[in-house]
């Protein structure tokens, strides 16, 4: 496959509009509208960056019962029915509707359902070189940034695999892990939508006190601060895991991996914390795990790694004021649809700790610190004033400086809490992820039933053996359970 060109350089297209039967736009509305600065943002270097969406099947996949619905949910959605086009005259894209083939059996521009040996020896091997195999290339403009693989080879957990891919122009994780989500239904209700978990992580800080105000101001300077050097010089340290220039066009390497919620929440109320702090810090104690060995395997004679380490991730919060499952295949409906996130820096205790429990406990501090701090909405809004001050590329140069001095992207969002179909098929797994960010890893975090999984997006140059990674993060977690029994006896 071809590797990932600069999308900047967008051509003018010619269209063929249908303005009374197209389903996304309504009779009588202007239908060339320009993309979000967000939106265009997406196509900047450093920031060109497409969203995976695996989803394990436990019935075998039937491709008519998925083209058929999907005109009825995808298609009526106008980003998933329209072209991005530049417009020569202003430099500016737009969205001009067209005609998508889903349906027709010579001509799919959107599904594809490749010849699969069933006799393979390895199906999972396939399925992960496949994947790695798409984020060597890009969708090309001349049809909606959208496709959609149908891997028809049973592996030990599904019986069908499907991969969704999505520019990350049609709108942020939570836009389209909330489509996905809308397509589904509980298996113990065919007729009702999933539930999720109520999610803690906000991005917007809750003050009540003067003193819970002045901490706020004081934490959102400090954020502010280290964001600005951050965006001049201020690089994390050079480690195994840190990527080097040019990675975000490189192939990547999806690894999933899935561990037991109710372990994660055994340690949660025994120590009084947030499923997210034990899942933070058994990502920080699996990183300490990985890097011990990577050093010593570059020195023999030293089984640790180097003290006063700045090791740093990109952590992405949601905006929304809610979570919950809507029709996302209206884009009309407020607040639904676009990329509105803002994120944080931060800070990974790198070091060894002779108490696993440690890693919690400092887990919580960092994140309290940054549940008490504005810098998700300062990162958002300052990206949106730079935009309208600067324009779009200056914007995507100080965003590309910002990521790729950090070591990795981090980002969770909330799964369903029961079993569900999606069009009809039931679900084993969803593992959502991306390529094209200018880091070496980017972790993704999904709850799902009864257990957490991880998603790994890893640079097979800068990390060669990404499920030493996942192993070192299962074995983490099972020691600070481990520790959490031990200190209850």
């Amino acid at each position: 496959m071809d590797s990932i060109p600069n999308l900047n350089t967008l051509t003018s297209i010619k269209t063929t509009k249908n303005r009374e039967t197209f389903e996304g736009f309504k009779n009588g509305e202007d239908h060339d509208q320009p993309l979000s600065p967000m939106a265009q943002l997406f196509h900047e270097p450093g920031s060109n960056v497409y969203i995976i969406g695996i989803l394990g099947t436990k019935t075998k996949i039937r491709p008519d019962v998925f083209k058929e619905n999907l005109v009825h949910t995808f298609l009526k959605n106008r980003r998933f029915s329209s072209l991005q086009v530049m417009d020569k005259d202003n430099g500016c894209m737009k969205w001009i509707p067209t005609h998508v083939n889903i349906d027709d059996e010579e001509v799919d521009d959107h599904v594809i359902i490749p010849e699969l040996n069933p006799n393979m020896e390895s199906p999972e091997k396939f399925i992960e070189d496949y994947i790695s195999n798409l984020s060597k290339s890009h969708i090309e403009n001349t049809k909606p940034l959208w496709d959609l693989h149908i891997l028809d080879i049973k592996t030990l957990e599904t019986e069908g695999t499907c991969v969704f891919r999505f520019h990350h122009s049609l709108g942020d994780g939570m836009s389209l892990m909330n489509l996905l989500l809308a397509c589904t239904r509980k298996v113990s209700d065919p007729k009702a939508l999933p539930t999720l978990p109520r999610n803690n992580k906000s991005g917007v800080a809750k003050v009540a006190s003067l003193w819970s105000r002045l901490r706020v101001l004081w934490n959102s300077f400090v954020a502010l601060l280290t964001f600005v050097l951050t965006a001049m010089y201020l690089q994390d340290t050079k480690t195994p895991m840190k990527g080097s220039k040019g990675v975000e066009h490189r192939a990547r390497r999806f690894v999933v991996r899935s561990v037991s919620l109710d372990d994660i929440k055994f340690v949660k109320r025994a120590m009084n914390v947030t499923l997210n702090d034990v899942v933070l810090r058994v990502t920080q104690a699996g990183f300490y795990r990985y890097l011990r060995g990577r050093y010593n395997e570059l020195d023999n004679q030293s089984d640790d790694i180097p003290d006063n380490m700045r090791f740093r991730a990109t952590f992405f919060f949601n905006l929304r004021a809610t979570t919950r499952i809507d029709d996302f295949t209206d884009t009309d409906a407020v607040g639904t649809w676009g990329n509105k996130i803002g994120y944080s820096l931060l800070p990974f205790d790198i070091r060894f700790k002779k108490n696993p429990l440690d890693y919690v406990r400092d887990a919580k501090a960092i994140v309290e610190h940054k549940k008490a701090s504005l810098e998700p909405l300062f990162t958002y809004f300052f990206t949106k004033l730079l935009i309208m001050l600067f324009g779009i590329k200056a914007a995507g140069k100080l965003n590309h400086k910002v990521f790729y001095n950090t070591t990795l992207w981090f980002s969770d969002v909330p799964g369903p809490q029961e079993e569900i179909t999606f069009f009809g098929h039931k679900v084993a797994y969803i593992a959502p992820s991306c390529y094209g960010q200018p880091n070496a890893l980017m972790i993704h975090v999904v709850s799902y039933m009864d257990k957490v999984i991880f998603i790994l997006s890893a640079d097979e140059e800068t990390i060669p053996d990404p499920h030493k990674l996942c192993n070192d993060l299962e074995d983490s977690l099972r020691d600070i359970k481990a520790s959490v029994q031990l200190a209850s006896c």
